[in-house]
């Protein structure tokens, strides 16, 4: 009793010696290389398999594996903060991460290459998670939102600048030195780390035995999560179940999923500590983070895709698109941080899912082969501005009724959650299109029977056969143009359809805000600790 009172009451008085804002900068500096490069080998993927003699196909598994790695240590990364104590674990994640950037820049074939793109992914899965919870134990309750606000900022800025950073160095030098640039950023925060940082007194207490390392739960986690991913991830290209290879790993991962949450919640010491979901403010917010992972990166393909496709635009100039709206929000998100300290947090929530719904709706009216670059960009504002509301305020509310012992194994798995959700917006969107184009295009042609669309053939052919072609060829040349506006209006409308459902989706989230439970704004309570 008396020790546990002690506890209490050293943990109540912990502060870090050095200023919190310092300890922020810093461990966003290392969030910010991690989230660069999930993005910034996007566009080096054909120069990286024309430099290594691979094809192109074979080059996007350097996205697949990192994506899988990653995945994995996400939801362990709690479980590893017990065994190695936070800082340590943190420290180790930066070396090897910045050493590993470096073996991907010097690899001589593609398979060295993924071997160290494994090892990145790996220990940058530790990051992400880590800097939330860092800033969770760092700042005290009333001062959260504007710490959370720092590091949405890094999310929302890598990711922004990933493509077109990459795509520079790439034309510019080499693909390699999308690798190289992490090497001085990581030594440099490893430095500021190891000298600004320091473990709370709980974290000496959650000292973890390697002796009771959970290798079922390991091995489950393995196989379900690379199998989830690398379906999503490969699922479109090879025609989901109509390959034996995607219809294999699906019922590889649900089985392995499934089977891993039965056995880590009766496990003593699990590697998941999937019971932080009895708690229904962590497992909305999480819910929440997978919606919201969904409509970034989907929303985020959805516009390029649509401009590039249709509306023949390149892909710099479709890139401008959304460069305005990231700008808005870097701008937004702070204001959000501030507004956290005065207003609770699922109000912000609400109004976040609510104006988001609402831009959702817009895009289904205004979307069409007609739309100018202008109102392309309104669009992408209206649509991502909103993020700011909810970035922030759930990862707030996500820690209410979460005890201190608790903080680590929480940031993973709503890292992971919001990741999962990002490969299912993607995976989402393109299978959406595509599937939808083709029913559009069939109820389109049944309408190229009636008699005003032989007349609008007729018209253009007319056209033509003034314009010096002869009666048959113009004939053809009008059903060739005719089938083409007719297959652009059919994806047109898929769009439509998604945008659709984003809508519901945002609606439906708006409604689950106002079961979320109520935080004290301003004050140190946040909620019962569970």
């Amino acid at each position: 009793m008396s020790t546990a009172v002690a506890l209490s009451a050293e943990q109540a008085v912990w502060k870090p010696k050095v200023n919190p804002w310092t300890i922020g900068v810093v461990v966003s500096l290392a969030a910010f290389m991690e989230v660069l490069d999930t993005s910034i080998a996007n566009v080096a993927l054909p120069y990286i398999a024309g430099n290594l003699g691979a094809s192109n196909d074979e080059s996007t598994w350097v996205l697949t594996t990192y994506l899988v790695a990653n995945a994995i240590v996400l939801p362990m990364s709690g479980f590893l903060v017990g065994w190695l104590g936070r800082k340590r674990f943190f420290m180790t994640c930066i070396v090897f991460f910045t050493l590993s950037s470096f073996l991907c820049g010097i690899a001589p074939s593609l398979g060295l290459l993924l071997l160290f793109r494994v090892m990145q992914g790996t220990f940058g899965g530790g990051l992400q998670p880590m800097v939330q919870a860092i800033l969770t134990d760092t700042f005290p309750p009333e001062k959260r939102g504007m710490a959370f606000a720092l590091y949405g900022i890094t999310m929302v800025c890598a990711p922004a600048i990933g493509p077109t950073l990459g795509g520079w160095i790439t034309d510019n030098y080499s693909w390699r030195w999308i690798f190289y640039i992490n090497v001085p950023v990581g030594i440099l925060a490893t430095l500021l780390v190891y000298q600004l940082l320091e473990d709370p007194p709980y974290l000496s207490r959650l000292k973890t035995s390697i002796a009771r390392f959970d290798y079922i739960g390991f091995t489950l986690l393995v196989l379900g999560v690379s199998a989830l991913q690398i379906t999503l991830d490969k699922g479109q290209e090879d025609d989901w179940f109509g390959s034996r290879f995607i219809t294999t790993l699906i019922v590889i991962a649900a089985v392995s999923l499934v089977s891993l949450v039965a056995w880590e919640w009766f496990h003593k010491e699990p590697l998941v500590d999937v019971q932080l979901f009895k708690i229904f403010n962590f497992a909305s917010c999480n819910l929440m983070f997978f919606a919201l992972g969904v409509a970034l990166l989907g929303g985020t393909v959805l516009i390029p895709l649509f401009l590039q496709t249709l509306m023949g635009y390149t892909a710099e100039i479709a890139g401008l698109v959304l460069s305005g709206s990231a700008v808005l929000l870097l701008l937004l998100i702070p204001l959000v941080g501030r507004l956290t300290s005065r207003f609770q947090s699922r109000h912000l929530i609400a109004f976040g899912w609510i104006t988001m719904a609402l831009g959702m709706f817009i895009s289904c009216k205004q979307i069409d082969t007609l739309i100018s670059f202008r109102a392309a960009s309104w669009l992408r504002i209206v649509q991502y501005l909103p993020v700011g509301f909810l970035m922030v305020p759930i990862t707030a509310s996500g820690y209410v009724g979460i005890s201190k012992e608790k903080t680590n194994a929480a940031a993973g798995l709503m890292n992971f959650t919001r990741n999962i959700g990002m490969s299912v917006g993607t995976s989402a969107v393109t299978t959406l299109i595509t599937r939808r184009s083709q029913y559009h295009q069939s109820v389109l042609a049944e309408h190229t029977r009636s008699g005003r669309f032989d007349a609008a053939v007729a018209g253009l052919a007319n056209r033509l056969t003034h314009a010096g072609l002869n009666m048959h060829l113009a004939h053809e040349q009008a059903l060739g143009r005719m089938y083409v506006m007719l297959g652009a209006q059919a994806q047109a409308l898929s769009y439509v359809d998604v945008y659709w459902l984003f809508t519901v989706m945002c609606l439906l989230m708006f409604c689950l805000s106002f079961l979320l439970e109520k935080n004290t704004p301003g004050e140190g309570e946040v909620g019962p600790v569970h």
